[in-house]
């Protein structure tokens, strides 16, 4: 798997390079312990001392052999420390180190070779500390550390078994790790100098410690480098690493797993290869494995083999994959729960598994994950979700258990996040008809209010719109709707307002206030020219002490108040001037201008006063041009005051227009200490609202088409 964290991955590699060493103290001579605090001079001392003896101490003698042993056992302690590190190698420390590598010239022939094995180990041991800093990967490379590395794997080779020569061959191999490390030069150069063949060899030796670290050198170096990919394979390391899969030592199959997961990354046929020999079962197993770096690697592996094709997908379900991935996540590791919605992800876009996942109760913690911190973690939860979302059979349970409201609230770090929960809900909203609708009625008739609750939530935002009068007024949604509205819980008021704003604007919007009205009663209209015009004038009004200039037709035609006041049996019948009373002139003006040309410009210091006139004078079309103008005007502080005057005047337009207002902005006036007084007296109209609307026939919005 790619490491995301390379600082860390460089302290575990640390740590396993001075655990293993911990490990060999048994086969160890006492080391004189490192003082815990010293001066800088007091290091730069005494390392030099240690660089100058192994100088000096490149022989057979079994005194030479003994120093020597004793300078690289100092300098590996001092290495563990990674202030110390640089200065070790100032010292010059790498090339005599990577001389110890080598046998010395030995004093005669036949003659056994004192401390066999232990200066090479400790100088390869000192060598993987030293490389764990990448600066220095380079630099023990160019002083030839690497034939010598390569040299020392082959070693068991000479016949010779012995716990010196084991623990010899695990530093090496180690060594050969922290130099390949994230180094994709030095990786090719390992491969260049013949150092994979024996790697593969000794994932077969008879020491589990040595295959482990054979398996970690295999690891590295193909990570990455498709070359060396290929020469593993190549050398038949694949069925040995199945093995290795089954084995008990958890610390074996983590490295085994972790090299064919290398192995397979972005290369599809080395991933046939990998599953021909019948990696998939014991990979399946290591999801159920104690070791969490295990478990990982194997669910990564999982999503890897998910990629390859369909078959393969129903085949990792069929054999138990989903049940210990649904497990995972639900852990506390961060890592392995992205691991295992990963799986969940690439599994879930087979249709046969789908339907498994859900059963098997991958829904709840999938939508769990939606609310991590992690983008990755976020990220293959929702393509899971997006997967599961693509069968039928999986939408009520989505929606049952609170999926479409995790989705639509749902903080996405990353915007593919986003793209991706949108094209799950309009997925989900695709399948909201037929059978699947039918079972959602049912539960929203029959099942415990929260589930009630939410199939409203969901409908609300996800049904068709020709089916929201069967949803919310013959089975009762509307009801649901209202009741979480009128609830004491914030949340579920919250909910019920957006809910009840997306069905009033679904599709075609029921408001009557989104363009400004024309005319209900079109007619023939006297014009601009005759208003206020004495020529023909037959009726004078007086406002304010001014007088206007009417004709009586076109009055009689404007409506039902005029004609009852000239054409009835009131006392302005005959009457040559009639008085307005309460009427500003500069409101009058405006609405004899409508009554003469069929528009006016309603301005806001008028609205609300040319709204009373058009009330008092049963202008509806003029009423329906101010209730529109004064909706544009609507606000957080005043849509308590503007929907009095609605109530006023019977301004229904204007009513709406408030009803939506405080459903689409409940979250800014719950604030306002009034807030719960006005839900309280709206719900009545919202309901008559939403009872009247959906009454209607859909209607297509041209502008659509």
């Amino acid at each position: 798997m790619d490491h995301r964290n390379k600082p860390q991955t460089r302290r575990s590699l640390k740590r396993k390079l001075e655990q293993e060493f911990e490990e060999d103290k048994a086969d160890r001579c006492k080391v004189p312990v490192v003082a815990t605090v010293q001066t800088h001079q007091d290091l730069l001392r005494d390392v030099r001392l240690h660089v100058d003896i192994l100088n000096s101490t490149f022989s057979f003698s079994e005194a030479d052999r003994a120093a020597a042993k004793r300078s690289t056992h100092f300098l590996s302690e001092l290495a563990k420390n990674e202030d110390i590190v640089n200065l070790i190698v100032e010292c010059g420390a790498v090339p005599i180190l990577v001389k110890h590598l080598q046998r010395p010239p030995p004093l005669g022939d036949g003659e056994p070779v004192p401390l066999e094995h232990e200066v090479e180990k400790a100088s390869a041991f000192t060598l993987g500390l030293l490389a764990v800093k990448p600066e220095h990967q380079q630099f023990i490379v160019d002083a030839g550390a690497l034939p010598h590395l390569v040299n020392l794997l082959k070693r068991h080779k000479d016949g010779c078994k012995s716990g010196a020569l084991n623990g010899l061959i695990r530093k090496a191999a180690d060594a050969i790790t922290s130099l390949a490390h994230e180094n994709a030069g030095i990786k090719s150069l390992i491969r260049a100098e013949g150092g994979i063949q024996p790697l593969v060899e000794l994932l077969d030796y008879h020491d589990i410690k040595v295959q482990r670290a054979a398996a970690g050198a295999l690891r590295t170096l193909a990570f990455k480098n498709d070359e060396n990919k290929n020469l593993i394979v190549e050398c038949n390391a694949l069925p040995t690493l199945v093995l290795m899969l089954c084995f008990e030592d958890v610390s074996v199959h983590y490295e085994a797993v972790g090299v064919i997961g290398n192995l397979v990354h972005s290369s599809p046929n080395i991933k046939k290869e990998v599953l021909l020999a019948r990696a998939l079962q014991p990979v399946i197993g290591l999801l159920s494995s104690s070791c969490l770096e295990s478990q990982r690697e194997a669910a990564l592996l999982i999503g890897q083999f998910a990629a390859a094709d369909s078959d393969c997908k129903v085949h990792i379900a069929q054999r138990g994959a989903v049940p210990p991935l649904i497990k995972m996540l639900q852990s506390s590791d961060v890592q392995l729960k992205e691991m295992s919605a990963f799986a969940l992800g690439r599994l879930a876009q087979d249709t046969h598994n789908q339907a498994g996942i859900v059963q098997n109760g991958g829904i709840v913690p999938l939508l769990s994950l939606l609310g991590s911190k992690s983008g990755p973690l976020q990220h293959n939860s929702a393509f899971a979700l997006y997967g599961l979302a693509d069968n039928e059979d999986n939408v009520v349970d989505l929606i049952r258990t609170g999926g479409c409201q995790k989705l639509q609230e749902g903080e996405f770090i990353v915007q593919p996040t986003k793209d991706c929960v949108a094209k799950t809900l309009k997925r989900l909203e695709e399948k909201i008809h037929g059978r699947v609708l039918n079972h959602l009625l049912y539960l929203m008739r029959t099942a415990a209010k929260s589930v009630q609750r939410r199939v409203a939530l969901a409908l609300a935002h996800l049904c068709a719109p020709d089916d929201r009068k069967t949803i919310f007024i013959d089975n009762n949604g509307l009801e649901l709707l209202l009741g979480l509205l009128e609830s004491t819980s914030f949340k579920q008021q919250q909910d019920g307002s957006a809910a009840l704003y997306k069905l009033a604007t679904k599709g075609t919007s029921l408001s009557s206030v989104d363009a400004a009205p024309l005319s209900p009663s079109p007619q023939v209209y006297l014009g601009e020219q005759y208003v206020n015009n004495p020529t023909l004038s037959d009726v004078t009004f007086l406002v304010e002490g001014k007088r206007f200039y009417a004709h009586r037709i076109c009055l009689l035609a404007s409506s039902d108040a005029f004609r009852a006041m000239f054409d009835g049996g009131y006392r302005e019948r005959d009457a040559k001037d009639v008085e307005i009373p309460n009427i500003r002139w500069d409101v009058f003006v405006l609405m004899m201008r409508f009554i003469y040309t069929g528009s006016v410009n309603v301005e806001m210091d008028f609205a609300q006063d040319l709204l009373r006139a058009a009330d008092q004078y049963l202008l509806d079309g003029l009423k329906r041009l101010c209730e529109y103008a004064i909706a544009q005007d609507i606000s957080v502080e005043n849509v308590s005051l503007m929907y009095e005057l609605a109530e006023a005047f019977n301004a229904t337009t204007l009513r709406e227009a408030c009803l939506l207002f405080i459903l689409e902005q409940f979250e800014r006036l719950s604030t306002k200490p009034w807030c719960a007084r006005l839900i309280q007296r709206i719900i009545p109209d919202i309901r008559n609202y939403f009872i009247r609307a959906l009454a209607k026939p859909v209607q297509t919005d041209s502008r659509q088409l």
